[in-house]
């Protein structure tokens, strides 16, 4: 199959799949982009990665197999919510790129990449693969409404209608395709994202106290951490109620580490974070240590004694998933594809509550059972094992298979 497939572009519009996650807008997604090129490549398919240059355009190779192109489009940073006015410009380098070289399969992430790619692929006939990763829809009703501009919800629901094939992270994405957006169903692919589950690993314990002295963490207090982009969406405000809750409830309070920058159009939410915090008491409980490479990452997660994951709304939650695999239990709220991404009593819990105390009682009833919380670390690092990059990338490439005929 691997043969059929010799060479996809994988457009990635707002935001390159080698940028850091947690920078910026940069986030699972460039994880999954950057993981599945590499295991394409690894099983003989050629990956271009395209994405909108910010300097000059430029190409270089970041794999063997895998080479990161950055395309002209506007000029400098833009800002998430002005990217939709060049899209016409990234799909005319796009096309530029595509009338070079041969590919089999055009595979688009997000919808601004989709609304880039999709007259290419028509102009040029080449197979349309679309993931979103993010749904408008899906957002809107877990937030209640939210802030999208109306342009993205009929892009998707145009997109979803248009494109070859629809590659799914979760069913809940797949059911809200389906169902909300218009997607047809014999056209709709589920495919799990993976986890690198060597970096992401149990570690000795030793290697606790130099994580703690590295990121400036207390030596000797539970810790529990909170991974993503720090925006409203993420749940941060659900945490810092829960940490004072906490401390109201039992005397004490764990310290909880954020990892994670500010998105772009969210740097304030820090500070009204940190204001929070000092009103509520539990300032010196809080720590934000930004942005982490994978690596330290991975230390971390190894080393805290639970992950909570409060956010509104995961299309999948990559990072229960990471956490899961370096043997750490999560917490998570019980919406969309987090509901797959944490096994309910085999990798941690999952509320169906924003009750700040609720949150509170369950966090520290597991930080206070020391018994408990290992078992599930234990039985974490078994589900997370049933989840790699490889499975992922030979699904995709039975999808492009199938589109390429």
């Amino acid at each position: 199959m691997a043969g059929v497939i010799q060479r996809v572009a994988m457009v990635s519009m707002h935001t390159s799949p080698s940028a850091a996650p947690g920078v910026g807008d940069s986030g699972g997604m460039n994880v999954a982009i950057l993981a599945l090129a590499a295991e394409l490549a690894i099983r003989g398919t050629e990956v271009d990665l395209l994405t909108r240059a910010v300097g000059a355009p430029s190409s270089r190779v970041l794999l063997p197999g895998v080479t990161l192109h950055e395309l002209p489009a506007g000029s400098g940073t833009l800002v998430k919510q002005d990217l939709a006015s060049v899209t016409d410009d990234f799909g005319e380098a796009v096309a530029h790129l595509a009338r070079s070289t041969r590919y089999d399969v055009i595979h688009s992430h997000y919808w601004l990449s989709g609304i880039a790619a999709l007259p290419v692929a028509l102009e040029l006939g080449i197979p349309l693969v679309q993931s979103f990763h993010t749904l408008a829809v899906m957002k809107d009703a877990d937030l209640g409404g939210s802030d999208e501009p109306v342009i993205r919800s009929r892009s998707e629901t145009f997109i979803a209608t248009q494109a070859d094939a629809l590659v799914a992270a979760s069913s809940a994405e797949a059911t809200a395709l389906i169902d909300d957006v218009g997607a047809p169903a014999d056209r709709t692919w589920i495919i799990p994202p993976g986890v690198d589950l060597e970096l992401f690993a149990p570690r000795p314990e030793s290697l606790s106290v130099l994580v703690r002295r590295r990121l400036r963490l207390d030596p000797a207090r539970s810790l529990v951490a909170l991974v993503g982009r720090v925006q409203p969406l993420k749940g941060h405000e659900l945490a810092v109620r829960a940490l004072a809750e906490i401390r109201a409830l039992r005397g004490w309070a764990p310290q909880l580490v954020i990892v994670g920058d500010a998105t772009p159009g969210h740097e304030g939410f820090v500070e009204e974070l940190g204001a929070l915090a000092g009103q509520l008491g539990v300032a010196d409980d809080i720590r934000f240590v930004g942005s982490l490479p994978r690596e330290d990452l991975a230390d971390l997660l190894s080393v805290v004694d639970l992950t909570i994951v409060p956010s509104f709304s995961e299309t999948f939650g990559l990072v229960a998933l990471e956490s899961a695999a370096a043997g750490t239990p999560v917490i998570g709220y019980r919406s969309g594809g987090l509901r797959e991404s944490i096994s309910e009593g085999v990798s941690g819990l999952l509320l169906g509550t924003r009750d700040p105390r609720y949150w509170a009682t369950e966090i520290a009833n597991l930080l206070e059972n020391d018994e408990r919380r290992l078992e599930l670390g234990t039985s974490a690092r078994a589900f997370a094992q049933r989840f790699t990059w490889g499975a992922a990338a030979t699904g995709l490439l039975g999808v492009y298979a199938g589109v390429a005929r």
